[in-house]
């Protein structure tokens, strides 16, 4: 520390140029991070939204010009909208019964003692662990042995095989949450266990169970490994993608993919919204 001579108070002490830079890192450290984060996420959403408006020709690798067209006929490209009606057909029924078939097996796992649980929780977590080459080519083995014809069918159980496992552990955890009392009370009032599995258990569980299905959806959506070792000739859309990568994904395709993000984007931020309206209701 120095001292002002002229007053014989204590000057400031000056920090160098190299010791103000550290010392801002310091306190800014993770909010250089954390936006160097978000850049890394959103460059390829931005990518491929800025590639929407590509006026392209035979292929969409560079820019050729903007437009509006692709926006307006997102239909016209061949089979990009058929793919994604396939997903789309694929990713409800494959959530309809994983879901159904998952939150069985969780209030089971839960709530009864059976020979059996233990291993049946460890084989529930088989599924999630195996990587999905190993479980692609296993079904698919088993599908070409027993001579069942690859198509919309297989595709169907093998996402159901996988998404009833995420189901389950999503399920399971919102179970597990719960207070058994209430039910305990329901029933002290004379409710019958269906009444109180209708009226206690089941409003309870329903965040967890649609949190459930909405992950079976997207992981069903978005599946391209598996889908594409049991598929045949049926075509969802990230095997339209990856086919049509080698020419350059259509615009159209860009399109479709850019109007999913948005979409997933707003109902997040409205779940956000209510979420935060109840709390301070």
């Amino acid at each position: 520390m120095s001292v002002d001579t002229s007053t014989g108070q204590a000057a400031p002490e000056r920090l160098s140029a190299g010791r103000r830079v550290r010392r801002w890192l310091g306190a800014n450290a993770l909010r250089v991070y954390m936006g160097i984060a978000f850049v890394y996420l959103l460059l390829p959403v931005a990518y491929t939204f800025l590639f929407s408006f590509n006026d392209a020709g035979r292929t969409n690798l560079t820019w050729q010009g903007f437009t509006f067209d692709n926006w307006l006929n997102p239909c016209g490209a061949p089979q990009v909208c058929q793919s994604v009606v396939n997903s789309l057909t694929l990713g409800l029924l494959v959530t309809l019964v994983a879901t159904i078939l998952g939150t069985l097996i969780a209030f089971a796992l839960v709530r009864y003692r059976f020979r059996g649980r233990s291993t049946t929780n460890l084989l529930i977590f088989l599924p999630m662990a195996t990587p999905e080459v190993v479980l692609g080519s296993s079904l698919l083995a088993l599908f070409l042995n027993i001579f069942v014809p690859l198509g919309f069918w297989t595709v169907m159980i093998a996402h159901v095989m996988f998404c009833i496992s995420f189901v389950v552990v999503t399920v399971k955890a919102r179970l597990a949450s719960l207070d058994p009392r209430l039910e305990q009370a329901a029933m002290d009032l004379y409710a019958s266990e269906a009444q109180a599995f209708r009226r206690i258990t089941l409003p309870l569980v329903a965040p967890g169970i649609a949190a459930a299905a909405l992950l079976a959806f997207s992981l069903s959506f978005d599946d391209f490994i598996i889908t594409n070792f049991n598929s045949g000739q049926f075509t969802t859309f990230p095997k339209f993608v990856y086919v049509s990568a080698t020419r350059g994904i259509p615009p159209q395709a860009n399109v479709i993919a850019s109007a999913m993000f948005f979409i997933a984007l707003a109902l997040v931020v409205i779940g956000q919204v209510i979420g935060v309206r109840r709390r301070k209701g």
